[in-house]
């Protein structure tokens, strides 16, 4: 049965790829197991100018799309926390802590078991390790680089297949 009015937070749904930069293959794990929200921030890039007749125009030209995961909690057989902590230990930089995101509208169903998706480049940027009582944590952000491509995602055999243009 097809939802109707209002889309539930869990309908957008976030896949990391928590593979290596050069792994043949994407391995793909869900963002959202103890966070309460999950918000990609534009970060628009905006200009304003008054011109000589007083009016005003106003240019936005780019995007620089970022996402905060926090808190995340690391998990003995996570591939995500894995992936981070070969971030930490070995202090990864530049073309290590690339990987992609997939973005699923589990609100629009297309055919066989898949939905509207979007993949998106990113960089995994660790930004603490330690953490509190309640658990070793691992935040981290993700910034996306624009790279964005239009397809659907399976999220039962977590496979992306891109639109064909």
């Amino acid at each position: 049965m097809a939802e109707t009015g209002k889309i539930k937070r869990k309908l957008m749904g976030h896949f990391i790829n928590t593979a290596l930069p050069d792994a043949s293959t994407a391995v793909y794990e869900r963002l959202g197991k103890d966070l309460e929200e999950y918000n990609i921030e534009m970060n628009a890039n905006v200009d304003t100018k008054n011109n000589i007749n007083g009016e005003m125009s106003v240019i936005l030209d780019s995007y620089q799309p970022q996402g905060s995961v926090e808190p995340y909690y690391a998990e003995i057989g996570s591939a995500l926390f894995e992936r981070l902590q070969g971030i930490i230990d070995d202090r990864q930089t530049l073309d290590d802590l690339k990987t992609d995101v997939v973005e699923v509208h589990l609100w629009e169903a297309e055919t066989s078991g898949s939905y509207v998706a979007y993949k998106e480049e990113a960089i995994i940027e660790v930004s603490s390790y330690g953490g509190d009582t309640t658990g070793y944590q691992i935040p981290f952000n993700l910034h996306y680089t624009g790279v964005r491509t239009k397809g659907t995602f399976n999220p039962g055999t977590k496979t992306f297949t891109a639109a064909e243009t």
